[in-house]
């Protein structure tokens, strides 16, 4: 029997004949998270069944620090692009009042998830196709008043954005959160909703006592949301020339071992491209910054063979 781990999409082969008949949950030996065996076994083809499926979870995965300046939403904005290239249905959704992420798709959405959170237009008004296979809900100033509707609840202020959004995603492979440095209602938000945390760390001393105050956080939020964990960590800016990056790489990858991924090059494309509106897979599709994503995605969906 063979089954796939829903946290880190890794599979295992497990004999049958050795496994108790009252066991219902097993532990990953790569991610060391629990899952139950009957919701995740492949079908009796021997294939495992395919994302986007009706009805199947997607796979949730925020792109968040509570430092600036790290790189989030060109992360997020690449490695959403990145999984509809490789032919996933993918949801980006922008959680920053700066709504970034539509100029950086260069669209220009007229409405996007204040709106449709707070029942004022309808999806089809509120959610663009930005790409192939790549939808947007555009963030933006008003998301400011959205934080003011979830202050004022007098309890479940922090299932908003989850009530919500699970009406929809279950149309998705993936779900990306584009979130805003801080930490405010709407983050705390987005941590009940998704599942998985990805954290881009420019290779700096102040960024790293970042991380370490944003898990501090985090954790709080664990206790009450144990589905959600910290994924990966994506060093970026990095620059083999200068010795300190080399160096908080190396302590990154003691710290966090698997956790961490294939760093991000300092590429200049990757400022120039938002100009453009473009990807950088649209902009400078060989350029070390495209190469690096396309690294990410391999991770993010555990297939080696994606892009070669």
């Amino acid at each position: 029997m063979v089954i796939t781990c829903p946290h880190c999409r890794k599979e295992h082969t497990i004999d049958e004949k050795r496994l108790p008949a009252n066991v219902t949950k097993v532990r990953c030996k790569y991610c060391k998270e629990q899952f139950s065996i009957q919701q995740n076994m492949t079908s009796p083809s021997g294939q495992a069944s395919p994302p986007g499926k009706e009805n199947e979870e997607p796979r949730k995965i925020a792109v968040t620090l509570s430092k600036g300046g790290v790189g989030k939403t060109t992360t997020a904005v690449n490695l959403a692009s990145g999984l509809a290239l490789a032919g996933y249905k993918v949801l980006l959704v922008d959680t920053d009042t700066q709504g970034q992420s539509s100029f950086m798709l260069g669209v220009r959405p007229t409405a996007g998830l204040t709106e449709f959170v707070n029942d004022e237009l309808s999806l089809d008004e509120t959610m663009i196709q930005a790409r192939d296979r790549l939808w947007l809900l555009a963030g933006g100033k008003s998301l400011a008043g959205l934080k003011r509707v979830i202050d004022r609840k007098d309890f479940g202020g922090e299932m908003t954005l989850k009530e919500k959004l699970s009406s929809i995603d279950k149309q998705f492979d993936y779900v990306i959160v584009d979130t805003s440095p801080g930490w405010d209602p709407l983050i705390v938000n987005v941590l009940f909703y998704v599942n998985e945390v990805l954290t881009p760390v420019s290779l700096e001393v102040l960024t790293l006592q970042g991380l370490v105050e944003f898990l501090k956080s985090m954790s709080s939020i664990q206790k009450y949301n144990k589905n959600v964990a910290l994924r990966y960590i994506l060093p970026t800016f990095h620059d083999k020339r200068v010795k300190k990056s080399n160096g908080i790489l190396t302590k990154l990858e003691d710290l966090y071992g698997n956790h961490v991924c294939t760093p991000i090059r300092y590429n200049v494309r990757l400022s120039e491209a938002p100009a453009y509106g473009q990807t950088i897979y649209e902009f400078a599709p060989g350029s070390p910054g495209a190469q690096d994503y396309r690294d990410l995605i391999r991770k993010v969906t555990d297939n080696p063979k994606l892009f070669t």
